[in-house]
C-alpha cells in the first residue's frame, strides 16, 4: 500500500478491534502491538491494495494468522528449552574430569557434521546470539534452526559417550 493517508485511516479505524483480537489470542499486551504493528509495517511495505469493503476481514485475518504463527513459535521454543533441559547432566564430577570432559566437547563441537550444525551451536551457546537472530544470519526458519541444533546435540551426546 503506497498511499500513506489511506493506511493511516486503516489504522485509525481498525486499529482497536485488531490489538484486541491479538490479545485476546496471545495474552500478551506487548506481544500484541507488536503483531498489529507488523502488519501495518507489511501493508506499508508492500503493493496491496485494499478496498474497504474487504479491509477489515483482511486486517482481522492477518492478525489471526499472525497470531497463529507466534503461538506455534512459542510452542516449538518450549519444548526446545524442555528437551535442553531434559538433556542436561547434572551430576557433579572432579575438576580434573571436567576439564578432560570440557576438551572432549571442543573436539566433538569441531567435528559436527554438516558445518550448519556447528555453526549453530557456536553462535548459540558462545556467543549467546537468539534463535531468531540465528534463523535470520543462516537464512532459515527458526524452526530450522531448532531441528539443527536437536541433531547437533543428538551428535554431540554420542560423541561424548563414546569417550
Amino acid at each position: 500500500m503506497t498511499d500513506k493517508k489511506e493506511l493511516q485511516k486503516l489504522f485509525k479505524q481498525h486499529y482497536r478491534q485488531m490489538y484486541r483480537l491479538a490479545t485476546i489470542l496471545l495474552h500478551d499486551d506487548a506481544e500484541s502491538k507488536d503483531v498489529v504493528h507488523d502488519i501495518f509495517v507489511r501493508l506499508l511495505d508492500s503493493h496491496i491494495d485494499l478496498k474497504e469493503d474487504t479491509a477489515e476481514s483482511y486486517l482481522l485475518t492477518s492478525v489471526r494468522n499472525r497470531c497463529l504463527n507466534v503461538v506455534r513459535s512459542r510452542h516449538i521454543q518450549e519444548r526446545m528449552v524442555h528437551l535442553y533441559l531434559l538433556d542436561l547432566d547434572t551430576t557433579i564430577m572432579p575438576t580434573e574430569h571436567f576439564e578432560e570432559e570440557l576438551r572432549a566437547l571442543y573436539k566433538g563441537i569441531d567435528q559436527l557434521e554438516p558445518h550448519i550444525y556447528r555453526d549453530i551451536i557456536v553462535q548459540h551457546f558462545r556467543e549467546g546470539i537468539t534463535f531468531k537472530e540465528i534463523a535470520t544470519r543462516l537464512g532459515v526458519s527458526e524452526t530450522t534452526v531448532y531441528k539443527h541444533l536437536r541433531h547437533a546435540l543428538s551428535q554431540l551426546r554420542t560423541h561424548l559417550k563414546n569417550q
